[in-house]
């Protein structure tokens, strides 16, 4: 059972997740992590995660100047924006694969502006745009880069189409459960149909709790996911991490109580599989 954890590049925080000697590690970056002393910050805090944790992962930037960093973006409607997305996606890919670990790049994340889909004026052509982009970065990084979904239409879980032109594509993934419950809107037997669809490609997951209405991101157990059939669902092969809300960010309790829940969730399965 793999022990997953997050935090920034704070040196607190991430002195409060190596206690625990998590088997993957992953950073939250902000754009301010790509400044030239931010960056070199950053490049201490991976040697010292990577010299104590085998599978770290690197989370792109939600925001540029207080805005989403959209995949999708028009370039034309949102220059500067693009700019800093694509040269922070590319120069996070570089190092991903030079130090052997894995870049988390969103797919999406909401819609805030009805008619309005990254700058473009329909959903099918932000699709278009997004898929176009995931698909040359997977080229660019092979092995070494996922793409998260969200509750935006323009990358989500759930809708079978959708989801056989991810497979057809065959695009390395990142799987938050929360995410996908909650565009499903709470419904556990689709979210287990998609987690099972989508199981081949997901390379890495975010496991997270919820109720299946807002954003809520619950500890394990708390939400209404039914973790017993969601565990078997997991690629067995992919790393994951507990993406809790925290009430204190340099104290991961609730990761680690996320932990100890889906360890007793694995027991009772294995007990009921091979009774004694």
């Amino acid at each position: 059972m793999l022990l997953g954890l997050k935090a920034s590049t704070d040196e607190r925080q991430i002195r409060d997740r190596l206690q625990y000697h998590p088997d993957v590690f992953e950073f939250h970056l902000t754009e301010a992590d790509f400044t030239a002393s931010g960056w070199q910050h950053f490049l201490k805090m991976v040697a010292w995660v990577q010299s104590q944790v085998p599978t770290v992962v690197f989370h792109h930037p939600m925001r540029f100047r207080g805005q989403r960093n959209e995949l999708a973006m028009n370039p034309t409607k949102y220059p500067a924006r693009y700019d800093f997305l694509m040269t922070s996606s590319v120069k996070l890919m570089t190092l991903a694969k030079k130090v052997n670990a894995t870049a988390l790049i969103h797919g999406g994340y909401r819609v805030d502006t009805p008619g309005d889909y990254a700058g473009w004026r329909d959903v099918a052509k932000a699709q278009d745009v997004a898929l176009a982009r995931m698909i040359a970065f997977a080229q660019e990084a092979p092995g070494h880069v996922v793409f998260e979904n969200s509750m935006s239409p323009i990358f989500r879980y759930g809708d079978p189409a959708f989801e056989a032109r991810l497979l057809r594509w065959r695009l390395p993934l990142a799987y938050d459960t929360s995410h996908a419950f909650i565009t499903l809107h709470g419904d556990n037997e689709r979210l287990i149909a998609s987690l099972a669809n989508l199981k081949p490609l997901v390379r890495h997951y975010h496991l997270v709790d919820s109720m299946g209405q807002t954003h809520d991101s619950l500890p394990l157990g708390q939400g209404r996911i039914d973790w017993y059939r969601v565990l078997p669902q997991l690629n067995p092969n992919a790393s994951r991490i507990y993406e809790i809300g925290l009430k204190n960010q340099f104290d991961c309790q609730e990761m680690i109580a996320s932990h100890h829940y889906l360890e007793k969730v694995a027991a009772k399965l294995a007990a009921a599989k091979h009774p004694a």
